[in-house]
């Protein structure tokens, strides 16, 4: 029988009528909306979360909004986010939940997955961590030698790896300064070499993140770690004192010598790029504090809350998820710039590469048929005001249309003179130069010489965002990371594909693995390589050892 396959976002009514509609306003500026329309900035505006949007600098109208959530609706969105609160096995190639959602829960609640209370569990862990990490913190956690400990080095890759960091880079103002952090994901030995340069082997706890506590890279760097401990402390006895694990591998983390009483799980519905608030942020909070970290649970449950039960109207997540896909389908933009005026989320726009890219870089519908649109654009971007001395000169007057998420807060947890005002004038400065640009007649009227008219013309007409908070703490921090996961599932689902799985990651590392035992001298296995892979094989082998 011929598979039947259900009918595509492009077909529906509404994504025709975007399309017709895109064709009639594709051209209009975003000064004639401004001007023609004066509550135009009042009226696209929502809160949720103690978070702002001003999505007003966007090219659309409220004719745009009412066909996009008319496409939102046709797609049954709120019935896939019911599905997902429920615990509905909404990730199909892998037949499970998702229920990154739950992690956040709070203990008074109750959610039934398979026949399991997952609130239960997951406060059952919390406990635990807190209970570890206060020991850490205050210093009766002892290393070997009965030294507290002062190092921690976090060691995952992926969202093992990604979330821990940000979080640390962006709550360092709420960090114990007593204690030092460091994160090693690379393969690459030098990695591991320098995050553990001038640390004392007595006084440092390694925390191997790996949920199977077999992935490559980090259980290479796991057994580095592991010698590098033992070259001082001596007797297998001490990695029990100096080592924890994040898994669910009990029999591999005590093969290991982990005592698994320091085993901290979770579950196969949790994503790895959706983890940092289960476990695998025990290292933020080390650092934070475990009330600091329940309040970015807290932060990051009221956007969950925002998201189940705010209309599309008003709904952050839903609003940029359709943005997204405004831009992406009907503009042909293939990037979004995130762009955070804090120094602190100066590694959140490489966190939301991987939630968004891993999410949505995806070829095929759920149900196996190749989509025939356009999926998940390239995230990317730096804090500000840094980006604006180096790639701010494409966003302006380059040929590709970039929408843009600045993010910027009322106060800075660091006052020093008038450096924060400066810093939000120019975040300010930035969304509005993007959108109204400057004509050549106002250069013109400045008294710039006709050879350089075309040079200093800004086209404007840029899109932006405008993501505000009164200052970032825990509860923002936690609130901002679950905006940006709903509206990642949003576009997902418009685009009808399976923003949970990651099977795209899979071939590289089979590869590799063949790989890896052919430069160690085992026959090749599945065949010869293609002759230029043999060829940088053969180059490889031949000068791996010289110097």
């Amino acid at each position: 029988m011929a598979r039947i396959i259900p009918p595509r976002v492009t077909s529906h009514p509404s994504w025709k009528s975007l399309k017709a509609h895109h064709k009639e306003i594709a051209s209009t500026h975003l000064r004639e909306l401004f001007a023609s329309d004066p509550g135009r900035a009042a009226r696209m505006r929502a809160e949720g979360a103690g978070i702002i949007l001003d999505y007003s600098k966007n090219r659309l109208t409220d004719r745009t909004l009412s066909l996009l959530f008319e496409l939102a609706e046709s797609c049954k969105l709120s019935d896939h986010i019911r599905e997902m609160f429920e615990g509905q096995h909404i990730n199909k190639t892998e037949n499970r939940a998702v229920l990154h959602v739950a992690l956040r829960l709070p203990k008074s609640a109750s959610l039934v997955v398979d026949g399991v209370d997952v609130v239960r569990e997951v406060h059952e862990v919390l406990d635990r961590m807190g209970t570890f990490a206060q020991k850490v913190r205050d210093g009766s956690w002892k290393g070997a030698t009965g030294r507290p400990i002062k190092n921690i080095v976090n060691i995952g890759i992926g969202g093992s790896d990604l979330g821990p960091v940000m979080a640390y880079e962006a709550l360092r103002f709420f960090a114990d300064r007593r204690l030092v952090f460091r994160f090693v994901s690379n393969i690459d030995g030098t990695d591991f070499a320098e995050a553990t340069r001038e640390l004392d082997p007595e006084e440092t706890l390694f925390i191997v993140s790996s949920k199977t506590f077999t992935t490559l890279e980090t259980m290479t760097n796991a057994h580095t770690a592991r010698r590098w401990l033992l070259n001082t402390l001596k007797k297998d006895e001490a990695i029990r004192h100096h080592f924890v694990a994040v898994s669910t591998n009990a029999q591999a983390v005590s093969a290991f010598g982990i005592d698994t009483a320091n085993m901290f799980g979770f579950w196969d519905w949790v994503g790895g790029r959706y983890s940092m608030d289960s476990a695998i942020g025990l290292s933020t909070m080390i650092a934070i504090g475990p009330e600091n970290f329940r309040k970015m649970l807290d932060g990051f449950h009221a956007m969950d809350e925002h998201f189940r039960t705010a209309p599309f109207a008003k709904n952050l997540p839903v609003l940029m998820g359709l943005l997204t896909v405004w831009y992406t389908n009907f503009f042909g933009s293939q990037t979004v710039a995130v762009l955070p005026y804090d120094q602190y989320l100066k590694r959140f726009p490489a966190y939301l590469q991987q939630l968004t890219m891993e999410s949505n870089g995806k070829h095929v519908h759920l149900d196996g048929s190749l989509v025939d649109t356009d999926t998940g654009p390239i995230y990317w971007g730096e804090p500000g005001t840094n980006g604006q001395h180096s790639f701010y000169q494409l966003i302006h007057q380059g040929t590709h249309l970039i929408p843009i998420d600045f993010i910027g807060f009322a106060r800075s947890h660091n006052p020093i003179g008038d450096h924060h005002d400066i810093l939000m004038a120019n975040l300010l400065a930035q969304g509005e130069a993007l959108a109204f640009g400057k004509t050549a007649e106002e250069v013109r009227a400045a008294g710039v010489p006709e050879l350089q008219v075309p040079h200093r013309t800004f086209e404007g007409n840029r899109p932006s965002n405008t993501l505000l908070a009164p200052e970032l703490t825990p509860a923002v921090l936690g609130a901002l990371v679950a905006l940006y996961e709903h509206s990642v599932f949003t576009s997902g689902i418009i685009w009808g594909i399976d923003s949970f799985d990651q099977w795209g990651v899979e071939l590289g590392k089979v590869m590799a693995v063949k790989i890896i035992g052919e430069i160690a001298g085992k026959p090749a296995e599945g065949g010869p390589h293609d002759s230029g892979t043999a060829s940088l094989l053969d180059w490889y082998r031949k000068n791996r050892r010289k110097g």
